[in-house]
């Protein structure tokens, strides 16, 4: 049975594994940058699967001091959004609607806020990323980067 829960000081290693992982589509963190985002973050979650490590999610409210690029993008344009900063699946669990349990719960947690803000990476390409959030109704309203990054800024409203 799944189960998103607050992050605890010993999953630490887990998460920085499989961040580490899908860098490629993610930002880098090391465990500095972890704690500090831990400490910003509205929720900074693991995803339990009976006792097993199978991913994590890290979501902003408005008003943060966070220095992403792409959530300062959604906050000079929007007073009241929730941001999904990222959300990883371990290898071993994915394809199992796990995503679709996470996203449901987070789109739950950002309703009071009318809207949910994400991004998802164009170059390099995540098209099975970009086809779950538009099955799920997220759009694009934007794009931030350059030739060797770029990713589309995607909004869904609640």
């Amino acid at each position: 049975m799944p189960d998103l829960r607050t992050l605890r000081d010993t999953d630490v290693a887990d998460v920085l594994m499989l961040n580490e992982r899908n860098v490629a589509h993610l930002a880098p963190m090391d465990e500095a940058r972890l704690h500090e985002l831990r400490a910003i973050a509205d929720r900074f979650d693991v995803l339990d699967v009976d006792g097993a490590f199978a991913g994590f999610v890290v979501t902003f409210g408005p008003g943060t001091d966070y220095d992403s690029e792409n959530y300062r993008w959604f906050s000079a344009r929007h007073e009241r959004f929730y941001y999904l900063d990222r959300i990883v699946l371990h290898e071993a669990f994915r394809r199992q609607g796990l995503g679709t349990f996470v996203y449901d719960e987070i789109e739950r947690v950002a309703a009071p806020y009318s809207r949910l803000m994400l991004e998802v990476n164009v170059v390099p390409p995540n098209e099975p990323s970009m086809a779950f959030h538009a099955g799920r109704g997220y759009v694009e309203v934007g794009r931030l980067g350059d030739d060797e990054h770029m990713v589309a800024l995607m909004e869904k409203r609640l």
